[in-house]
């Protein structure tokens, strides 16, 4: 049985604490947050303690924590962990900062305990199954992809200052979908972005509605598309074509009916919310994480892959500044 500890307890928090908890071999023993009272709530709904931060890295009998804190601690904690001989699933980004992330690549590998970032779009059954097709050459080789991911609407303006932006945010799930698919990270990236779903976002220094173009060495090609808003439900969608033929993964409805009539043919929206979208990847997600922690076996999602999507992230955002293309070797990556 693994003994987890659960480090944040926000909304996500309570995600991870479902899945940690419903997971026969894992069990959820301590709970912390710099919010007391939301660690007791989570704590109490799961039998858990709520105990301090310290306290449970401190803790022997804790063999793994989960972080979902703040992005700005995430690289201290993932250090702190690792140190004190925890086996560690964080939350997507790495970090706000690169360099910082790069830094902590370091300690990790020092301290030798396995760390898994928390891109749980790989374990969607859609995606995977996309990908399970892929890697047993259904399509050929993948020449261009195409990945679409649309929120229903903007986060809080106070989100947004202190989320990264969206890059390191929002899109940063789609990059390293991008490098699970295309099995490589790019050579260059090239992204246009502007605010003009909600003027506050711009203001605060952000874009809402981006288009990022990834090449790669071999000449592929993948298209990423982000918006803050759309109206009709939680889009997500993903194309690849390869060279003998084409896979798609498409968005999932609130049902299955279609109704035709003379006035036309109408089907349902997609599911409005996240949770709804990828709750199924959130558990799957987790129980990778504890056979690879119960097996010995490698993490299937690594913190080499965060700090890449990261590095994408910051490439992004530069490009979206100057105009112009960014090679990632510039970043030292």
């Amino acid at each position: 049985m693994l003994n987890v500890g659960l480090l944040g307890a926000g909304r996500i928090a309570g995600v991870h604490a479902t899945a940690i908890s419903s997971n026969p071999e894992s069990t959820l023993v301590a709970v912390s947050d710099i919010n007391a009272a939301a660690a007791e709530k989570i704590a109490t709904g799961y039998g858990a303690q709520m105990r301090d931060t310290d306290a449970i890295l401190n803790d022997p009998a804790i063999d793994a924590v989960l972080i979902a804190t703040s992005t700005d601690t995430h690289s201290d904690l993932i250090e702190r962990a690792t140190a004190a001989g925890k086996s560690v699933l964080c939350e997507k980004p790495v970090d706000l900062s690169l360099a910082r992330a790069q830094a902590c690549q370091k300690v990790v590998a020092a301290n030798g305990k396995p760390v898994m970032i928390g891109f749980n779009r790989r374990f969607d059954p859609s995606f995977s199954a996309l990908k399970a097709a892929l890697d047993a050459g259904e399509i050929g080789k993948p020449e261009l992809l195409s990945i679409t991911s649309f929120d229903p609407a903007p986060p809080p303006v106070a989100y947004v200052k202190v989320s990264g932006g969206l890059f390191r945010d929002m899109m940063i799930h789609d990059f390293d979908m991008a490098n699970f698919l295309m099995n490589a990270a790019p050579v260059s990236v090239s992204a246009v972005g502007t605010s003009i779903v909600d003027p506050e976002i711009g203001a605060a220094g952000d874009v809402d509605t981006a288009v990022v173009t990834l090449t790669y060495a071999d000449g592929r090609i993948a298209v990423i598309k982000n918006s803050r808003r759309a109206v009709y439900g939680y889009d997500q969608r993903v194309e690849l074509l390869g060279s003998e033929g084409l896979l798609q993964a498409q968005n999932m409805l609130e049902n299955t009916v279609v109704k035709s009539t003379t006035a036309g043919v109408t089907g349902a929206r997609p599911t409005f919310f996240f949770l709804e979208r990828y709750m199924p990847a959130y558990t799957a997600e987790w129980a990778a994480f504890v056979d690879a922690v119960n097996g010995g076996s490698a993490m299937p999602v690594t913190l080499d892959d965060g700090v890449a999507a990261l590095a994408m992230a910051e490439a992004a955002t530069r490009s979206v500044k100057s105009g112009a293309p960014v090679r990632l070797d510039s970043l030292g990556v």
